[in-house]
């Protein structure tokens, strides 16, 4: 399965993404700024166990994408990896999520020499939970993230993202770095 990377229009793009089996995001079907992330626990591409209570006290981007070493989704990845150092400047941890297992995960990290943890949501319950998949039988995430607060609740939703611009976009939402 690709990524979607062209500038389509909204008929055009629902229409793929249903062709791939992925039906497109509706803004209802996301959190909203304020709401409360859910409560999740998801194994990143090493095995290791990733809870949200981990991350609690810290602010975290988790990006969903549809499926790991495709052109939009490694797009994303390196876009993110290039600004790394920007958001951890700013305070913020990365985390993809998508249906791929640990190996493929770990096999993307790999390849792209990205510095932060991949997650396997294989039942898709936090996909589910979070507007990047109807159904548990969906193929692939939708591509959306959210920017979860130090409260763990929700900052931003993003559910049309651009996988080049998308980085540059969160860094926008997030506070200066201090000086």
């Amino acid at each position: 399965m690709k990524c979607l990377t062209v500038a389509l229009s909204r008929a055009t793009a629902v229409a793929a993404l249903l062709a791939l089996g992925i039906p497109p995001a509706n803004a209802t079907d996301l959190l909203t700024a304020g709401a409360s992330f859910p409560v999740w626990e998801l194994s990143d591409h090493t095995g290791a166990s990733v809870r949200s209570r981990d991350l609690a006290g810290k602010t975290y981007l988790l990006w969903f994408y549809p499926r790991a070493q495709t052109p939009g989704c490694t797009a994303e990845g390196q876009a993110l990896r290039d600004r790394y150092a920007d958001f951890r400047a700013r305070g913020a941890e990365i985390l993809g999520v998508s249906f791929d297992t640990p190996a493929d995960n770990a096999a993307f990290v790999e390849a792209e020499g990205f510095p932060f943890r991949l997650l396997s949501d294989e039942d898709r319950a936090l996909a589910l939970a979070v507007g990047a998949a109807t159904s548990p039988s969906q193929p692939a995430a939708r591509r959306i993230s959210y920017l979860v607060g130090a409260d763990g609740r929700v900052l931003e939703a993003y559910g049309t993202v651009n996988p080049a611009a998308h980085a540059g976009e969160v860094l926008a939402d997030l506070p200066a770095p201090p000086p």
